[in-house]
This record gives C-alpha cells, structure tokens and sequence, in this order.
C-alpha cells in the first residue's frame, strides 16, 4: 500500500492546528504538528459575525501553516473549518481572506462530520479501536459527543458548547469566584438535562447494558490536563496518551485553576500561556460529564479530527 505525505490544517474556534503525516491506508504517523491560537470566535457570539482582526490573524496563521506544509514536503494540503465558521452569518469573509493569503479553498465542515472524523480518527489507536467508547471532542465553539466501538458509531451529534463560547457567555472576575462558576455551571448542567441527555440516554443505556464504556476526550483541554498532570513542558504524545485522570482529579484540576488569578495559571507547568484563560470552562465541562453521566475516569487522546481528515485528503 502507497505511503502518502499529507497535511490537514484545522481553522476552530480558538485555535489553527497543522499535520503533517505520513498516511498508509489507516495509518497515520505525524510528521509535524502545531497549533496557534487566533481566538477566531472573539466577538462573535453577539452578533455571529467574524471579526476583522480575529480572520487577518487566522488567515495568516493558514498561509505560515501552508508554506511549513510545503517545506515538509506534503503532496497534499487539506483546509477545514469548524464551529465558528459554520455558524457565521459571514463565513465568505474567512474563507476569502485564506484564500487570498494562502491560495487554499476551505471546507466548512458540519458537526456530524466533524464527531464522525473525530470518532474515526481516535479509532486509529488500536487500543481504544477494540472497547466502546464515549468520545467528548471539546472545542471552542462546539462539543462533538460520539459513542461507538471500532468504526461503528451508534451517537454523535455535535452541541453548542465550546470553552470560547462558554467563556464569553459568562464573563468571570480574577480570579472568579464562587458565584460565578457556579452559574457557568449550572448553565452547563441544564444545557445537558435539556438537550445532551434526551438524545445520548437511550444509546448510552443500550451500549452500557451490553457491557462497560470508557470516557475518552480528545482536543487541547484534555491535553493541557494530562500535560499538568504529568507536568509537562511541551507536547508528548506518547506521555500525554498513557494518560488516565480519575474524577477525583478532573475535580482536583478544576478547583486548583479556578482559584488561581490569570497571572498564576500562566505559571503553571504544562498550561500553555495563550489557553490560561479558556482552560476554566474546558475543565468545568469535562468535569459536569463525568458527574452528569456516572464515568469514573477520562481517558486522554490526541488523535482526532485531524487524523481522520488527513487519511480522506
């Protein structure tokens, strides 16, 4: 089977993310990976209009990802956009702004093929291909929750929920206080008695009747919190996917960082400094699943999206 070098770049919410890898059929070994973030939904869950400064900052990190994608020799270079773009009112003024800087069309993808591409790309782990999962993909705009087992999925649908939006929703002090992550929270839970749990429940009873799920999340909350965990400086995958957080240490996380000011979680070993701030409601919303749902651990991945999409360019 030929080996193919290819490149995916993600344009989300919060962040553009580039790989490059080497693909053998479902095989996917990176070859270069990095993220940047422009915060491209900064203003935009008021009007659902992009702003001009948060598109110039995305489209010039899409043109510097596409000329790095070259330089890694991929044949081929994929654009896609989630969340933001998609519920824009004036999704042209980004794609045309890329492809001006970059000389790249950009598919705008939907939340079903973004929970289907999420799903399929953490199934290349072999280990988790082989048990049912429930797979959370927490974005800035969107969470993605899929329930499958191998490349079978049984759920996916994608929720309104994401750490920018959740984080501009409800604005908080510094350090916030106790009122105001519990009315961050509280939205949170209703928003999962009121539409997450009617549609997941029945396909999450089945499959838990059948025999045990595992929680795994992909994205960069999960990430940063196997990195502060671990207490790691910088990425490793290899580390970061040997990871396992008990509820008991989501909790522990979150209280740790939502007691700390802006100023001290940027100090914090493994919490790059730009997600200081979104990484507040990325940890409340993993950690109101595993109460909401009754899943004792969090298993952690850093495949996803990207895998997937890289292996249909």
């Amino acid at each position: 089977m030929a080996t193919l070098r290819r490149a995916v770049i993600d344009v989300g919410t919060n962040s553009v993310k580039l790989l490059v890898a080497e693909v053998t059929g479902r095989e996917v070994r990176p070859v270069h990976e990095e993220s940047r973030q422009t915060r491209l939904g900064k203003g935009f869950y008021e009007t659902r209009r992009l702003q001009p400064e948060p598109i110039a900052r995305t489209a010039e990190a899409v043109a510097e990802f596409a000329q790095t994608a070259r330089d890694h020799s991929a044949e081929t270079i994929r654009v896609i956009a989630t969340s933001a773009a998609r519920d824009a009112a004036d999704p042209r003024d980004l794609t045309e702004a890329i492809l001006h800087a970059a000389g790249l069309k950009t598919e705008i993808i939907s939340g079903a093929q973004e929970a289907d591409w999420a799903f399929q790309g953490v199934a290349t782990d072999a280990e988790l291909a082989r048990q049912p999962l429930l797979l959370l993909d927490v974005g800035g705009g969107s969470t993605e929750f899929i329930l499958g087992h191998g490349q079978t999925i049984s759920f996916a649908h994608s929720f309104a929920l994401g750490t920018v939006r959740l984080m501009e929703k409800f604005p908080h002090s510094d350090p916030p206080t106790d009122l105001e992550f519990n009315i961050c929270r509280h939205w949170v839970k209703e928003l999962f008695q009121a539409e997450v749990r009617p549609r997941l429940d029945p396909a999450l009873q089945h499959q838990r009747a059948a025999g045990e799920i595992r929680l795994v999340g992909t994205g960069g909350t999960t990430s940063i919190l196997a990195r502060i965990e671990k207490r790691l400086p910088r990425f490793d995958r290899e580390k970061i996917e040997n990871t396992v957080l008990s509820q008991e240490q989501v909790v522990a996380h979150r209280k740790m960082l939502w007691q700390r000011p802006l100023a001290e979680r940027k100090e914090i070993i493994g919490l790059p400094k730009l997600r200081a701030d979104v990484i507040l409601t990325g940890v409340l919303i993993y950690e109101a699943v595993m109460e909401e749902f009754g899943f004792p651990e969090l298993r952690i991945s850093t495949r996803g999206l990207r895998f997937a999409a890289v292996m249909e360019s």
